[in-house]
């Protein structure tokens, strides 16, 4: 018997190959199991799918998640779980159970994302059950989860972007600070004119709980130094996006497209890790996945190497006269100040 992370195991011989049986978390009960084990024991649980949700929903998830990802977790195992499994044994599910459920989830009217939402929930309730001794393994399939093509990048162009900051107030400076910080909606509603200090806006109620000072513009410190109170005084989301396509003509804007903007802008001058701390980001992955080169800063780059890579292959050309110091001086100049 041994213990891996929170769980005791043991490790049996079966078939040539090694196979994991979990023994449950509590110690004592783990003796017992690992006892019982060497005369025939298999943990077989005789709770169903439901009655196992529901300890994973009451001892796990609140433990892991806030109170919105803990009321999400119940809606999508009240509304898709148990209705599929119904009052099927925890112990009788087979990987074969977990693919039914995908297609039957694939066959509904909601997006691929949020079926991958859903599989990746019951992924980590059999993997739960596992841990806590209820099962012998979590019956959970390779490649159970769907693949989610990737996007492309949802950021305003330079035209949009012009055409929403041209809105009547109070609508446009809502849009001007969120192209300046790249707040998420909540953030930008929540945000204080004594939050802004020594030139930094202090984000102090975000998502991932963690503090972060966001940089803001000369032009718009200077909008906001007379400011009291809230400095977003709209908080219905709805009601700010109507009012933006209205007067923009924009009609695909979303406040959301406000942060992928200020984040593309960001990763086009090249500061990436100073992206990600402005953005609050607890991984650059995710930085990455949010900020995109544009495509004209993708066809200048190109541009850039391709007329280098000329110039290097007549430089290199037999015969050719090497560059006179001053020529290389200058050559250098101009790259530096293309790119």
């Amino acid at each position: 018997m041994f213990k891996r992370g929170a769980s005791y195991y043991v490790r049996l011989r079966e078939h040539y190959r090694d196979r994991w049986i979990s023994l449950g978390r509590n110690r004592e009960q783990a003796a017992e199991r690992y006892r019982e084990l060497k005369t025939g024991w298999r943990p077989v649980s005789r709770l169903t799918v439901e009655e196992a949700a529901g300890k994973w929903l009451e001892t796990y998830i609140p433990t892991r998640w806030n109170d919105k990802g803990v009321e999400l977790a119940r809606r999508r195992v009240a509304l898709y779980l148990v209705p599929h499994f119904q009052f099927k044994s925890l112990a009788a599910v087979t990987p074969d159970d977990l693919r039914r459920y995908r297609r039957d989830l694939e066959k509904k009217a909601i997006s691929r994302q949020t079926v991958a939402h859903l599989l990746s929930d019951a992924r980590c309730l059999f993997r739960w059950c596992e841990s806590e001794g209820l099962v012998q393994k979590a019956p959970v399939p390779r490649g159970l989860l769907p693949r989610i093509q990737e996007r492309p990048p949802d950021a305003l162009n330079l035209k949009e972007e012009q055409a929403v900051l041209a809105v009547p107030e109070p609508y446009r400076s809502i849009v001007q600070l969120g192209l300046a910080t790249g707040l998420r909606w909540g953030e930008l509603v929540r945000a204080r004119a004594s939050d802004v200090q020594r030139g930094m806006l202090v984000v102090s109620h975000t998502k991932p709980g963690k503090v972060r000072r966001v940089p803001l513009p000369a032009d718009l410190l200077e909008e906001l130094r007379f400011k009291i109170g809230p400095l977003v005084p709209i908080h219905d989301s709805w009601g700010f996006t109507k009012q933006v396509r209205r007067y923009s003509g924009v009609t695909r804007f979303h406040p959301h497209q406000l942060r992928h903007t200020f984040a593309t802008g960001g990763w086009n001058a090249g500061q990436l890790a100073a992206l990600q701390l402005a953005l609050g980001h607890s991984s650059i992955v995710v930085t990455q996945r949010y900020a995109r080169l544009t495509d004209e800063h993708v066809r200048a780059e190109a541009e850039r190497i391709a007329g280098n890579s000329v110039a290097d292959s007549v430089a290199e050309a037999p015969g050719a006269l090497a560059p006179s110091p001053l020529t290389r001086v200058n050559t250098r100049a101009e790259r530096c100040e293309s790119g």
